[in-house]
């Protein structure tokens, strides 16, 4: 994996229309990628398409990404997250309704691609997760993991949608404080 600052260069060199900068963006990328949008979507085909998707507005939005306001996976992953996410709400094949494990938390143990790929950066955000309160664990897992949107999450914790709101913002609050940012 490249370091952030070696992502944030080549990002800077795709704003350029630098064919073989997004090459090698993409291959440094594409499996971290992947995992966040297949974590969602449960099915390798729908998977692919919000991939390429994703590479595309990666292509076209270079431009636009700023590393004072997050890292460039981070931007990334948003991207691809935001494309599943999407993807689960126009309630497509991928329907909620259809298939209800989709939106259920992942196992306990990560496969073993995961397991290698496991930055040191991802082991301390884990970390961080796991110093919450075990409903607050959930509650940012199911919502950032899992793509479940606010009112999914107030109805499976019986919350208000502004308190569930709260919780959120006090957890990422709480695991930047961890993180040091």
């Amino acid at each position: 994996m490249l370091t952030p600052a070696e992502l944030v260069g080549l990002i800077a060199a795709v704003a350029k229309g630098d064919e073989a900068a997004f090459e090698r963006l993409y291959g440094a990328t594409r499996a971290k990628l992947y995992g966040v949008v297949i974590r969602i979507l449960r099915r390798q085909d729908l998977a692919e398409e919000v991939i390429q998707e994703t590479y595309v507005k990666i292509w076209h939005s270079a431009g636009q990404f700023n590393p004072a306001l997050s890292s460039p996976i981070t931007w990334m992953a948003s991207i691809a997250r935001n494309r599943a996410i999407d993807l689960v709400r126009k309630k497509t094949e991928a329907s909620i309704e259809e298939e209800p494990q989709a939106m259920e938390v992942a196992g306990e143990s990560p496969d073993p691609l995961a397991r290698r790929e496991m930055t040191e950066e991802l082991k301390r955000l884990l970390e961080c997760i796991g110093r919450l309160e075990p409903d607050r664990q959930r509650l940012v897992l199911l919502a950032y993991y899992n793509g479940w949107s606010r009112e999914q999450l107030a109805e499976k914790f019986a919350a208000p949608v502004n308190t569930v709101k709260t919780w959120l913002r006090r957890s990422m609050m709480d695991i930047r404080e961890c993180l040091g940012l």
